[in-house]
């Protein structure tokens, strides 16, 4: 499944200012992609247009080779599903009623919903968390519960493109790890999914790919690392940021921080990833059946090793692993995410500095 937008351009009728200029990016099955810029830079329109809810000024959208705008309804609303920004409602819907609202492209006009509708709505309801409301009427929950049932009546139609705006926005921590979860798990599984978010650290840890919208409506798009970079987050956002390491108990998670905003005059110099790096990988191997995945990365990088150690420690039944290297930051940034991609695998990276100034 491929979901494709070539040369979208959009402006609002009597609009002097073009919101989406020359936009053009792909997604394929099993892609999470990233949308992301400040406010006003035209992420909900993007959707929009891409949907077909706005109609582009110049450009199109396409699914599958197909035009979305060629597209009947009952067939494209099996293959895709949406979530928009939750707003309070005066529904008098049950929460249950909401999510089997998703399986309306499933049951006949004149029909009931089946007792299989039902089992699958009630399994969505229990995955996402949201039992002990069942019976509430969404006009009485809360905003992020709302948002919550938005996504159950997304997910509870099986969709193979999933799009969905701000879908964190309103959540707490829990539910945004839930939600962030159940995207990684759908796209595992081979969904396409596609998500607005003002939060660059969700797309550097979720999204394979991204696309960085700034205002006026040029854009960037490619793989998450080579977009999301403290140079490109300070031009659109207009803040100095630093991407660094966050070390758990097992693994590097990337995260980014803004740390002061960008004066107009500044013409500081953001420092980039280009360099070069002496650099350990620590990795600690619970489950010996992927150990020749492990080797198998691991010499795609060989030219850029220059020591390995490793023990099995056969007790617990682990293999540990160190990988010294000399390689350009971006080299050793992509063996690390191959490497935790791996299940049962416990990866950390430390780096030196870097070396370009000696060199």
């Amino acid at each position: 499944m491929i979901i494709k937008v070539e040369n979208g351009c959009f402006t609002y009728k009597h609009g002097r200012r073009q919101v989406l200029d020359n936009i053009n990016f792909e997604a394929s099955a099993g892609d999470v992609v990233a949308i992301l810029g400040p406010n006003g830079a035209g992420k909900t329109t993007l959707l929009r247009c891409t949907m077909g809810f706005l109609k582009w000024s110049s450009g199109r959208s396409l699914l599958e080779s197909k035009d979305f705008r060629n597209l009947p309804g009952k067939e494209l609303w099996k293959t895709l599903s949406y979530v928009p920004q939750a707003k309070q409602v005066s529904s008098a819907y049950t929460v249950r009623e909401m999510v089997l609202l998703g399986r309306s492209v499933e049951i006949g006009v004149f029909s009931l919903p089946s007792k299989e509708d039902v089992r699958k709505a009630d399994a969505v309801i229990e995955k996402l968390g949201l039992s002990r409301i069942a019976d509430s009427k969404c006009s009485e929950i809360s905003g992020g519960e709302l948002q919550m049932v938005l996504i159950a009546r997304a997910l509870v139609s099986e969709p193979k493109v999933l799009i969905l705006d701000e879908p964190e926005s309103n959540l707490d921590f829990k539910n945004q790890l839930l939600v962030l979860d159940t995207i990684t798990e759908l796209a595992a599984s081979g969904v396409c999914c596609i998500f607005n978010t003002h939060y660059p650290s969700h797309a550097l840890r979720r999204a394979n790919k991204t696309l960085m919208l700034s205002p006026g409506g040029s854009h960037l798009f490619g793989n998450t690392r080579d977009i999301i970079t403290e140079e490109n987050i300070e031009k659109v956002f207009g803040v100095h940021a630093v991407i660094g390491d966050i070390e758990s108990e097992e693994k590097i998670f990337q995260d980014v921080v803004a740390v002061g905003i960008k004066a107009d005059s500044d013409q500081t110099q953001t420092k980039g990833s280009s360099g070069s790096a002496v650099a350990t990988v620590s990795i600690i191997v619970s489950d010996t059946s992927i150990v020749t995945d492990v080797n198998s990365i691991l010499h795609r990088y060989s030219k850029y090793i220059i020591g390995r150690m490793g023990m099995p420690y056969k007790k617990a039944g682990f293999n540990m692993i160190n990988i010294f290297l000399d390689a350009p930051v971006t080299e050793i940034r992509a063996l690390t995410d191959k490497l935790n991609l791996l299940p049962e695998i416990s990866v950390k990276t430390t780096y030196g500095k870097e070396l370009n100034q000696h060199r």
